[in-house]
């Protein structure tokens, strides 16, 4: 007798339809799995074993195969353990056949308890398109998979309370729809962060338009500080996003207990992290350019880190999106983030300081900043000099302004671009394509002077032309000024004047 439960499957961030199938035969008993299952799969043979005997359920001495089709599509994971029971169950004829409108996934324990499985948003995003009415998945994935919007949810804690629902003899209640806090809690703020106004401008103008920055000073200048209260200055995050990033940190098994995170993303990783790290592992799990989609990834001592892991940010940040392949397979992560790095002016960090304290020598200062290579920096859009701190300074016991205040004005500069590129495909600025920048960059006489002027002054490149414009666009977003006047141009082009080569 053969019998088929529905279930679902991840690849990536994609979820795909699998069908459990079981067929109960004649002859020596045996328990095969088939449908190209992993090593997580073919282990699901001894956990459903012992959960049906667990259960109250004669275990059938018969030859068992379970197929999950397709057959050509590799599965993975623990989550076809409670649809693999489902199916033995059905095809045991201890159960009814299951409705086809009903889908299920999860990992069993020995003793029947249902345990969370990664994925969970994806592949209820994917039920939800296949005309499922009702999902059952483990009681900790219940909020996840319900912020989908899709089939009813049935949050579940062990394989009897699904046996007795389909039964009628016990009762389940959907999971209802979470709920997203409108002011995540970040617990930092911008009025903690002393001095260095002119930083703050130019993270204020970098959150207003999503553009990459690369911060320069001495230690203990406040780099880093700033550097991760910019999430807290960002623009709340719109469901769409909340579903990517729940989606992409559900795959990494990153959610712990939140079910849904409505926080943006600050990924800040070792430098000693390495490029499977950085752009995703041999078993396709997201890396730290997808783990900081929709969000912040500083990178601190940018030199530090090997070239290969810097380099492998170059076509993400131009395509907002990054495929691994590995001998597991192929993926595709979107990785639309804002790149924060942070260096020192050299390797003891106090080069150009007026007193005096750097002993590096002027090759040892080349040396170290020519590890950061010059197509990385020329994908930066501002290059922003973080000076020490002066005594006075630090002593000042005046209150800055508060990241709410800051916030406000980048919503209103985020709102204006929405209007301007409603039923486009950009979203910020920073998105805009090489193709229509002028139709939304446009210089007067004055400008193209100023532009023409810097262009073969600092030696600029296409690319970089390119995001001076889109900086001077955002600039000209904040003081709400429909053309880009020759201040806001002056403004971004400052942005781009750091020499790297003479400190």
């Amino acid at each position: 007798m053969v019998q088929k439960v529905r279930s679902l499957g991840i690849s990536g961030i994609e979820g795909f339809d699998v069908s459990v199938e079981c067929s109960v035969a004649g002859g020596l008993p045996t328990f095969e799995i088939v449908g190209l299952p992993d090593a997580a799969v073919r282990e699901s043979r001894e956990r459903v074993r012992s959960a049906i005997k667990s259960c109250g359920f004669k275990f059938p001495v018969s030859r068992l195969t379970v197929n999950l089709a397709p057959a050509d599509r590799k599965k993975a994971g623990s989550m076809y353990d409670l649809p693999i029971l489902l199916a033995i169950l059905a095809a045991a004829e201890h159960i009814k056949p299951l409705p086809d409108s009903c889908a299920f996934l999860g990992e069993v324990s020995l003793s029947g308890e249902l345990r969370p499985v990664p994925g969970v948003l994806s592949m209820a995003l994917r039920a939800k398109n296949a005309g499922v009415e009702k999902l059952f998945v483990p009681i900790q994935n219940g909020a996840e998979a319900a912020f989908a919007g899709g089939p009813e949810v049935y949050p579940v804690a062990h394989v009897s309370d699904i046996v007795g629902f389909l039964e009628g003899s016990k009762a389940l209640v959907p999971a209802p729809m979470p709920e997203i806090s409108e002011t995540p809690a970040y617990g930092v703020d911008f009025s903690e962060v002393k001095g260095q106004e002119n930083v703050k401008r130019a993270l204020e103008i970098a959150a207003a338009g999503g553009h990459n920055v690369l911060l320069i000073g001495p230690p203990g200048a406040g780099k880093s500080m700033l550097a991760k209260r910019i999430p807290t200055i960002l623009p709340d995050m719109t469901r769409q996003e909340i579903l990517e990033t729940t989606a992409i940190y559900s795959v990494a098994g990153a959610l712990a207990n939140r079910g849904v995170t409505g926080e943006r993303p600050f990924r800040s990783p070792h430098h000693t992290l390495t490029y499977s790290a950085m752009a995703g592992g041999a078993h396709l799990n997201p890396g730290e350019i997808s783990l900081a989609h929709n969000g912040v990834l500083f990178l601190d001592e940018l030199p530090e880190f090997h070239r290969d892991v810097i380099e492998a940010l170059r076509q993400p940040m131009e395509d907002g999106a990054v495929t691994v392949s590995r001998a597991a397979g192929t993926a595709r992560y979107p990785s639309r983030f804002m790149l924060i790095c942070a260096m020192n002016p050299c390797r003891c960090g106090w080069y150009g300081h007026p007193s005096g304290r750097c002993t590096c020598s002027e090759k040892s200062v080349t040396d170290y900043r020519a590890k950061v290579s010059g197509p990385l920096l020329d994908r930066i859009d501002m290059h922003v000099e973080v000076p020490a701190m002066e005594y006075d300074e630090l002593r000042d016991k005046a209150t800055g302004q508060s990241s709410a205040e800051i916030k406000a004005r980048v919503d209103a500069a985020r709102r204006i671009q929405r209007e301007r590129y409603a039923g486009s495909a950009i979203t910020m600025n920073a998105g805009i394509s090489s193709t229509v920048l002028h139709d939304y960059c446009e210089l007067d006489e004055k400008g193209e002077t100023l532009m023409r002027s810097a262009f073969n002054k600092l030696g600029l490149t296409a690319r970089s032309y390119d995001r001076i414009l889109r900086v001077a666009r955002t600039i000209a977003d904040l003081a709400a000024s429909e053309r880009i006047l020759p201040q806001h141009l002056a403004e971004a082009i400052q942005y781009r004047s750091y020499e790297f080569e003479k400190g």
